[in-house]
């Protein structure tokens, strides 16, 4: 049984796709510091995105459905990235268990299996926590 969290090679499952992300986050982290709001950061992700090649949509409305029924209501994750990763960013001292509840969210609402809650708030660079459904 798949749980999402190997690859067909037994290895985790994207990877690949998760360290270019990470490489990018790492990237906006050592030119940006800590101290910005979480939408310069997100603005300087997605540019970083693009001179890396990694395929993106910024903010997508995902919908969510309650009893089969589609809900008016959306969640926006920052990034859905390779069509398959949601990334999500926060720029606070420390994660909490809300944010990480808010992206196994989005990942329940998607039917994907890997998202990344990348903290730019947490000094001297960036933590990334990979969470998987």
């Amino acid at each position: 049984m798949d749980d999402g969290t190997q690859g067909s090679d037994g290895g985790l499952l994207y990877s690949q796709e998760t360290f270019r992300i990470r490489s990018a986050v790492f990237e906006v982290s050592r030119q940006l510091g800590t101290g910005f709001l979480e939408a310069v950061y997100q603005e300087a992700l997605a540019l970083e995105f693009q001179e890396q090649d990694i395929p993106f949509v910024a903010s997508p409305a995902l919908g969510i459905t309650y009893k089969g029924m589609l809900l008016a209501q959306s969640y926006r994750p920052d990034f859905v990235c390779f069509d398959s990763i949601i990334v999500e960013l926060k720029v606070v001292r420390e994660l909490a268990p809300e944010h990480r509840a808010q992206t196994l969210n989005y990942l329940k609402a998607t039917g994907l299996h890997v998202g990344l809650l990348v903290n730019f708030g947490c000094a001297p660079k960036a933590r990334v926590e990979r969470l998987v459904l």
